[in-house]
């Protein structure tokens, strides 16, 4: 066990994942400017998060082959790079090299989420869920620092607005990567490594894996399908400033990673099956929020819903899906389940900006909802299989 993993993780988390606020906040309005036609006024943020879907198994396998700590340093410096390519992409006015900036931002992401299942590894069983708790709560500040670095460069150099915003982010970059060598890998007893491994098949053929993949599924998907419609509808549509505009994604991000200090302690007490509920049902309160009007507080309430409702989901999900496997198929189990929540939340991303335009702001929320729906059964599935004591917990690192 190492447990002083925990706060490098969480500070890394919280100037790593600064990369998502800019881009959310940022993507949208840029690639209104400089897209060809206004349904590709999205494709910034979405080739992020299609960054985050490919990179998944990769991800996954290279720090299996060499480490944690490789992986999530030489990760963070990739960013730095891409971060830069943004800058230069706004000032020659091109569009698809911004793109295949974000993209890039988006590789980044997928070794962040792999902190979390660093966060298991480096303490002891009883204190898995809290562990993803403080290293997610590592957003907090990235929820702020995101956006406020975004906004108070937007016009810091004379390239081009939000030339410097990027440029800003990139310097956050460097220093995550500088923080990240402090980590230290964990290794895996000789007893655990010589019990057989499963195939994939075999573990993804138990029901709990599925209710755990259902539940990361619509955690990201749902999330990621209403966040990025979201500045586009209040500031380009609804003429919200920008200045409301900043604090509703402040908030939503702020709602996704402050319920993390006390989320663990929540399942310990009321149940993993319970905090999945909640999580679906305050993603249904996001809905009726969205659709009840357009003004400032309709938007606050149903992005803050949306933020915690993702917490709720996406921490009890691979708390469960944690309890799945021994620590041998770790890496294997973590990129499959990873690789399919995140290609999920590009189709939504892809899919947000065209429902939008084609659309408009009411069609998001009612796409949403039968995906809601489905979750909302596969955690009823999941209590009922509590209740048959059918779970097999798996050995921990």
């Amino acid at each position: 066990m190492k447990p002083a993993n925990i706060p490098v993780l969480m500070l890394a988390q919280s100037l790593a994942m600064a990369t998502a606020p800019v881009v959310i906040l940022l993507g949208g309005i840029i690639g209104t400017d400089l897209a060809p036609t206004p349904a590709l006024a999205t494709l910034p943020v979405s080739t992020m998060i299609v960054g985050t879907a490919v990179a998944t198994v990769p991800a996954a396998l290279l720090m299996e082959r060499f480490g944690r700590r490789i992986g999530f340093v030489s990760a963070a410096l990739v960013a730095m790079c891409a971060a830069l390519m943004a800058a230069f992409s706004i000032a020659s006015h091109n569009f698809w090299l911004l793109v295949l900036a974000t993209f890039f931002l988006g590789t980044k992401l997928a070794f962040i989420q792999q902190y979390r299942f660093a966060a298991v590894e480096s303490v002891r069983p009883e204190n898995a869920s809290k562990a993803i708790g403080w290293v997610l709560a590592g957003g907090i500040v990235a929820a702020y620092l995101g956006p406020a670095i975004a906004k108070a460069t937007s016009d810091w150099l004379p390239y081009g607005l939000y030339t410097g915003s990027f440029v800003a982010l990139a310097v956050i970059l460097l220093l995550a990567s500088v923080v990240l060598c402090f980590y230290r890998n964990v290794q895996v007893s000789t007893a655990v490594v010589e019990e057989p491994s499963r195939s994939l098949v075999e573990i993804f053929r138990q029901p709990v894996v599925l209710v755990a993949l259902c539940s990361g599924v619509t955690a990201y998907a749902v999330m990621s399908f209403i966040m990025t419609a979201t500045p586009l509808s209040m500031h380009l549509i609804d003429h919200h400033s920008m200045s409301d505009t900043t604090w509703v994604i402040q908030s939503h991000v702020l709602a996704m990673f402050i319920p993390s200090l006390f989320t663990g302690y929540l399942i310990a007490w009321v149940g993993l099956h319970r905090i999945l509920l909640m999580g679906v049902l305050l993603n249904m309160g996001t809905v009726v929020f969205a659709l009840s009007g357009h003004d400032l507080h309709n938007y606050w309430w149903a992005l803050v819903l949306l933020g915690v409702g993702w917490n709720f989901l996406f921490v009890g999900a691979t708390m469960l899906l944690t309890q799945t496997y021994v620590p041998q198929e770790r890496f294997k189990v973590q990129a499959v389940n990873d690789f399919g929540i995140f290609t999920f939340q590009a189709i939504g991303s892809l899919g947000s900006g065209v429902v939008m335009y084609h659309f408009g702001w009411a069609a998001i929320q009612w796409v949403s909802l039968p995906f809601l729906i489905l979750s909302l059964f596969a955690v009823f599935y999941f209590y009922r299989i509590q209740q048959k004591g059918a779970i097999t917990a798996s050995a921990h690192i």
